[in-house]
């Protein structure tokens, strides 16, 4: 996964009325990232780029060794941090820290705050005094640029009256700016509850949590939609600690003892004469703000889920592993969740999980692998069911039957056999949970595997960790179980026979090391080290099918003419002196129109042959050639219509690219593939031919048809010779 590269520090604000203070920050010396330079010239031609590029050429100093000009110290722009003027750093008594007392001189004479008086190039006061802005500005989204940093969050502040208290949430039919859906509402723990005793404050007026990044350089390639990458990560990190920091402080007055804490011990630092590294390390241990930043700046920098706990309430936090591939050109950017199998078809996992997570489409035919990884000392599924119960609100029945989803949940099974085991709904039970194990990365999207290991898999083109590292673990986790080492297991895979042979027949060979190579298989899924291989069927009309399509459709053609033209002598002989005779004279055909109007004229007409039958006969050709006649139209333009279709590949096999849109010619080939065939597997491929575009792997086609596998193999057996079967990845 990827890391979030722009990230570079996490700052907690405060002001007061002594001014405002950067409480802490992590890591304790950010730095901005190098830019990209052109080395600038020696000499410079203002009017001559060609010759300021070639400054050595003997023949530019011969033309004109005068024009060369000395570069402009005054015009050349330098990063501040290269231009930091020490002299601008602020004396103790110039400035307050956020407890509001006096930093104290340790032994040398000098303040503890000039060890920390600059942040980015950027005095630490003249920041803090930027990053907290008037009260009227609060409660909404902060975002501002500068130069190359850009500085993202949300502050907060006291009422009026400096008490803390929420914001009542205000019901309106649209809020104008895109931030108004941003607003801090009432507590969590009881929004609907009556409004609590706004705990006593001292001096405490703003806050502000703010995340420092990286703006990337508008030259380079890395410059794609800022805009959607800094809202990303405004509302997934920077508005959720700034809402639960915000509820603690008004609860319990947390903030404001947090930074009492933090000014106490930066004053015994100093007095003891420590260093600014010595203050950072042991800040924390004193309170809880400071190891949630350095935490939460860990796990976002790893592209990892941080799990931070803030006065005793547990947090995770995460940004889309993959969120920096919003920052690339769009030609460049082939991070998205594969498309589904249909175009008109959603990949199921909603908004929230449709970017950044590259993620397979949900669908019932894949299966769910639970994840056991976390951090250290972290277990996860005992925290997802301490949330559970806490959510569910004493309902044991909803948190036992997500516990027995999560006993049933296997790779051998599809997610439709799970609901069908749990007895649930596939789109309101399943999916729902499995949305949310997968965006808390408790569980990933998988291939189904067979549970005899009867499922082809491949090798991925990179591991994502160094292959010493893997083996390293492997070892760790089977030697003492029999199983040979990874490269070994790897050599076996890749070895198989033109890559078609099952994990069962090149690896294990007994039936009674399925058990343990089913850990084996979850270990390497896990870590991304296997690729499962599909089935996948084309449908291919052969040269011989054509050719017994064109010569029964020419035998039809023959057939339906001599039946139309032994009508027509037929009846030209019984009635040779009627007007149905003489309309059709030597062959032509009678036209008479069928509306009751002229139906109506027709019959008021004297009979040339004084017969009623005459009359009648004459209506009823006049019917069946008018029906003949349009029949007649409809299957010339047919005819006309396979002709133009069957010109370019006629002496030639061809793939019937979506059998489920077939065109006429294409109905015929089709059709004629199962002349002779046994009528269950007719009725059986008729029912499948329309996922046999190649997009469709096996597991769908069994899916969608209802279909077992061994009818699926039976019907693959009887049209071989129309079919190209190959493998390839889901």
């Amino acid at each position: 996964m990827a890391e979030l590269s722009t990230l570079l520090a996490l700052v907690l604000v405060t002001t007061s009325a002594n001014g405002s203070s950067i409480v802490y920050r992590w890591p304790p010396s950010p730095v901005s990232s190098p830019r990209f330079s052109r080395a600038q010239p020696d000499t410079l031609h203002l009017d001559n780029p060609w010759k300021t590029a070639r400054p050595t050429d003997a023949n530019n100093l011969l033309l004109d060794p005068s024009r060369g000009t000395e570069p402009d110290p005054e015009r050349e722009w330098k990063h501040p941090t290269a231009t930091r003027d020490r002299s601008l750093s602020f004396s103790s008594s110039d400035s307050q820290p956020a407890s509001g007392r006096s930093s104290p001189v340790n032994d040398e004479g000098g303040s503890l705050k000039d060890e920390y008086d600059h942040i980015f190039g950027y005095p630490s006061e003249f920041l803090a005094n930027l990053l907290c802005p008037q009260r009227s500005m609060c409660h909404q989204k902060f975002e501002l640029v500068v130069e190359d940093l850009a500085f993202l969050g949300h502050p907060v502040s006291a009422e009026e009256d400096g008490g803390w208290r929420f914001k009542p949430e205000k019901v309106r039919g649209s809020d104008r700016g895109r931030d108004s859906r941003h607003k801090l509402p009432e507590s969590r723990a009881g929004s609907a509850e009556k409004q609590p005793t706004p705990a006593p404050s001292s001096w405490l007026q703003r806050f502000h949590f703010v995340m420092v990044l990286d703006v990337p350089d508008p030259s380079s390639s890395a410059s794609g939609n800022i805009t959607r990458y800094f809202d990303i990560i405004y509302e997934q990190i920077a508005f959720p600690v700034a809402a639960v920091l915000f509820q603690e402080q008004v609860l319990s007055n947390f903030v404001e003892e947090e930074c009492d804490r933090l000014g106490s011990l930066k004053d015994q630092c100093a007095k003891q004469g420590d260093n600014f590294a010595t203050y950072m390390s042991k800040a924390l241990d004193a309170c809880s703000i400071a190891p949630a930043m350095k935490t939460l700046f860990e796990a976002l920098k790893s592209s990892s889920v941080a799990y931070i706990t803030i006065h005793d309430l547990p947090l995770e936090l995460q940004l889309p592993p993959y969120l920096d591939t919003l920052l690339r050109s769009e030609e460049d950017d082939d991070n998205e969740a594969p498309n589904p199998t249909d175009d008109d078809e959603p990949d199921g996992w909603g908004q929230d999980l449709s970017f950044g997570y590259r993620l397979p489409s949900l669908t019932a035919w894949k299966s769910l692998l639970l994840l056991d990884d976390g951090p250290e000392g972290v277990n996860p599924y005992s925290n997802l069911r301490q949330s559970l119960v806490n959510s569910a609100q004493g309902d044991r029945s909803l948190v036992e039957g997500l516990l027995r989803f999560l006993e049933h949940a296997s790779v051998t099974l599809s997610l439709a056999d799970l609901g069908n085991i749990m007895d649930w709904d596939l789109d309101t039970q399943v999916f729902p949970i499995v949305r949310w194990l997968v965006h808390h990365r408790r569980a990933k999207i998988v291939d189904t595997v067979h549970h005899g290991l009867k499922t082809i898999f491949r090798l991925p083109p990179k591991f994502n960790a160094p292959l010493a590292q893997l083996a390293a673990d492997f070892d760790k986790e089977f030697s003492s179980r029999g199983v040979p080492s990874l490269p070994h297991l790897l050599t076996k895979i890749s070895s198989s026979k033109e890559g078609d042979t099952h994990f069962f027949a090149s690896v294990v060979a007994s039936k009674e090391q399925i058990p343990l190579y089913h850990d084996v298989v979850l270990w390497m899924l896990k870590r991304d080290m296997l690729v499962t291989l599909h089935l996948r069927i084309r449908v291919v009309a052969t040269l011989r099918l054509k050719e017994t399509v064109r010569l029964s459709k020419g035998r039809m053609r023959d057939k339906k003419r001599k039946g139309q033209s032994r009508l027509r002598n037929q009846m030209t002989q019984d009635e040779p002196h009627s007007p149905t005779a003489t309309a059709l004279g030597t062959g032509g055909v009678l036209r008479l129109s069928l509306s009751p109007k002229s139906a109506k004229r027709f019959n008021r007409l004297p009979s040339a042959g004084g017969s009623r039958n005459s009359r009648l006969s004459e209506l009823i050709l006049g019917e069946d050639n008018g029906e003949s006649d349009e029949k007649r139209k409809e299957d010339e333009s047919t005819d006309t219509q396979e002709e133009n279709e069957g010109s370019d590949d006629e002496d030639e096999a061809s793939i019937i690219s979506d059998p489920g849109r077939a065109t006429p010619l294409q109905r015929r080939w089709l059709s004629a593939m199962s002349e002779g065939k046994d009528p269950n597997l007719k009725r059986h491929f008729e029912q499948i031919i329309q996922y046999f575009d190649g997009k469709r792997t096996d597991d769908e086609i069994l899916y969608r048809a209802d279909m077992t596998r061994r009818e699926l193999r039976e019907v693959l057996h009887a049209y071989s010779e129309y079919l190209l079967v190959f493998l390839h990845p889901s």
